[in-house]
């Protein structure tokens, strides 16, 4: 057996034998969890994800936001401001306590050159509010140019990431509702 076979079997076997339901975080969401059997994915380019768990409750949730920031009255998922708070409200309403949140970082890859790094200036939000808020930081992967596939168990706090040269990172859209139907009988001519 190959090396990189034997890699991909094992990153994809759960850490704790159970059979897993999957929820896809998607750019600019959230998702919180107790299940014993869930996992959490998503797929990082410049965007960052945080990690959170407690581990006495056994909670932990996930954001993705892409960029960093934000103030107060910025009320949008995409910036980190509003996607850290979101998470860890939504962690407390679950019943995690604050002071016994840890977090791991992911993402934040240089993936287009000539561009502004805004994969940099994520991470260095994300580790500038942990700092800040006294949540400590017990892993990271973050920068570089490789994309990445990101799997974090909520549960068991434990977090497997595959680096993925950017050329070959799938792309993952957040599935798009179809436009309302027109209403009444109206019919449009072009």
């Amino acid at each position: 057996m190959s090396a990189g076979l034997h890699k991909r079997q094992t990153d994809d076997a759960s850490p704790s034998g159970r059979d897993e339901r999957r929820f896809h975080v998607y750019q600019g969401k959230y998702k919180v969890s107790n299940t014993p059997n869930a996992v959490l994915c998503t797929i990082l380019g410049s965007c960052v994800s945080v990690c959170l768990h407690d581990p006495v409750a056994h909670i932990g949730g996930m954001n993705h936001f892409l960029v960093p920031g934000g103030d107060a009255t910025t009320q949008s998922l995409s910036h980190g401001a509003y996607s850290m708070e979101l998470l860890i409200n939504g962690m407390l309403k679950r019943g995690a306590e604050r002071s016994r949140l840890v977090a791991k970082l992911f993402g934040g890859a240089a993936v287009m050159s000539g561009l502004s790094d805004i994969g940099r200036q994520n991470s260095e939000f994300a580790c500038d509010f942990l700092h800040r808020e006294k949540i400590p930081c017990l892993a990271k992967s973050l920068g570089g140019v490789s994309a990445r596939r990101l799997k974090f168990w909520p549960y068991d706090g434990k977090a497997r990431v595959l680096l993925i040269p950017i050329s070959e990172a799938p792309v993952v859209e957040e599935p798009v509702a179809p436009p309302p139907a027109p209403e009444g009988n109206d019919v449009e001519l072009f």
